[in-house]
């Protein structure tokens, strides 16, 4: 497996982290609104998922199909954090907001070291990336 692979491997499985919290926080809430939200915010990721997955593939290599385990662990503490407070939905918002910014983190890093073929495919996905960070800092702080 090439650098480049590895790189955006990575950073499949961090978004992929992200839009299946997205999905199972849809789950959890009863909030219509954040409902909608969410299932957006995993479309989006799985949007991304793809683009980076196409240009794994363009390398006759094999998109990562995964997650992390620190994904993982961050829906699990949110699911118990939940449970013990009053506001679900505040504290889903929250560790979705710290996901975001695990991702927008992701791809500014691979952003500065990238080879140019894979800096174009970044560049051009990153007012997306930072669209939804941007997104859900400003609901984290709304509901504060």
């Amino acid at each position: 497996m090439t650098d480049t692979t590895e790189q955006l491997n990575e950073l499949i499985e961090i978004t992929r982290d992200g839009q299946r919290f997205y999905q199972h926080a849809h789950d959890e809430v009863k909030d219509v609104r954040l409902q909608v939200l969410f299932r957006d915010m995993s479309q989006s990721k799985s949007e991304l998922i793809r683009a980076l997955s196409v240009k794994v593939a363009a390398n006759q290599e094999v998109p990562a199909s995964g997650g992390t385990f620190v994904g993982k662990l961050r829906q699990v503490y949110a699911d118990t954090k939940a449970t013990l407070v009053s506001d679900t939905e505040a504290t889903y918002v929250a560790q979705l907001e710290e996901a975001e910014d695990r991702i927008l983190h992701a791809f500014e890093d691979a952003l500065e070291s990238a080879e140019p073929d894979v800096q174009a495919l970044l560049t051009a996905e990153m007012p997306n990336v930072r669209a939804n960070h941007d997104r859900m800092r400003t609901l984290k702080q709304s509901m504060q």
